[in-house]
C-alpha cells in the first residue's frame, strides 16, 4: 500500500515528490525518496533539479515541524535548565556540535541514521533557529540535488552507482563531519584563549 501511495505521489511530478519529501521528514521512509528521486531523474532529466528544489523544500518543511514541535514540547515539560550536571554538559555540547550529528544523517543518502532524534534533540534544546534552517537546507541540497545529477549524468546505472559505492560516500561524509569538528573546536580553543 505504501508502494502504491508513493508511486501514486511520483506520477504527480516536482509536486509529488515536495509531498513525499514533507512526509518523508515526519515518518520514516528509508531511501524511498532517494531512489525515487533517482529514478525520476532518469526518466525526466529536464524537470530533474526542479524536482531537487521541491525535494529539499518539502524535507526542509517537514524537519522544520518536526524542530518546532519538539522545542514547544520541551517547553511544557522541561520548565527551565537541565537539572543534572549530565543533562548541562549534555546541552552545552549540542550547542557546539549538535548540528553535526543533523548534518550528518540529513546529507547522507542510503546508510540510514536516525536523523528525526537529532531534529527533535535540537528543536528541544533550543538550537538558534537560523543555525538549524541553514544546515537542513544545506544538507538535503548537497544530498538532493546530487542524487539527480547522477540520475541525469549516469541514467539507469545510477542507482547501481549509489548502492556500490554507499559506504564511500558515507566515508566522505564522515570525513566532511570530522573535518567540520576539528574546525569547531579550533575556533573554541582560540575564543576561550583570547578572553
Amino acid at each position: 500500500m505504501l508502494e502504491r501511495f508513493t508511486t501514486a505521489l511520483v506520477a504527480f511530478g516536482p509536486f509529488g515528490i515536495l509531498l513525499l519529501a514533507g512526509i518523508d521528514s515526519l515518518i520514516s521512509l528509508p531511501a524511498a525518496l532517494d531512489f525515487l528521486l533517482v529514478a525520476y531523474a532518469v526518466k525526466d532529466p529536464q524537470n530533474a533539479y526542479f524536482a531537487s528544489l521541491m525535494a529539499v523544500v518539502g524535507s526542509t518543511a517537514g524537519n522544520v515541524a518536526l524542530f518546532m514541535a519538539a522545542r514547544h514540547g520541551s517547553r511544557r515539560f522541561l520548565k527551565g535548565e537541565p537539572a543534572s550536571v549530565r543533562g548541562r554538559k549534555f546541552q552545552q555540547w549540542f550547542h557546539h556540535y549538535g548540528l553535526l550529528t543533523v548534518f550528518v544523517p540529513a546529507v547522507t543518502p542510503v546508510v540510514p541514521f536516525p536523523l528525526k532524534v537529532f531534529v527533535m534533540s535540537a528543536g528541544a534544546l533550543r538550537t538558534r533557529f537560523g543555525k538549524f534552517l541553514v544546515v537542513i537546507v544545506l544538507a538535503r541540497s548537497i544530498r538532493y540535488f546530487g542524487e539527480a545529477l547522477l540520475g541525469v549524468e549516469l541514467g539507469e546505472h545510477a542507482k547501481t552507482f549509489l548502492l556500490r559505492n554507499a559506504w564511500s560516500l558515507l566515508g566522505v561524509v564522515l570525513a566532511l563531519a570530522t573535518g567540520m569538528y576539528l574546525a569547531i573546536r579550533y575556533r573554541l580553543r582560540r575564543d576561550a584563549s583570547v578572553l
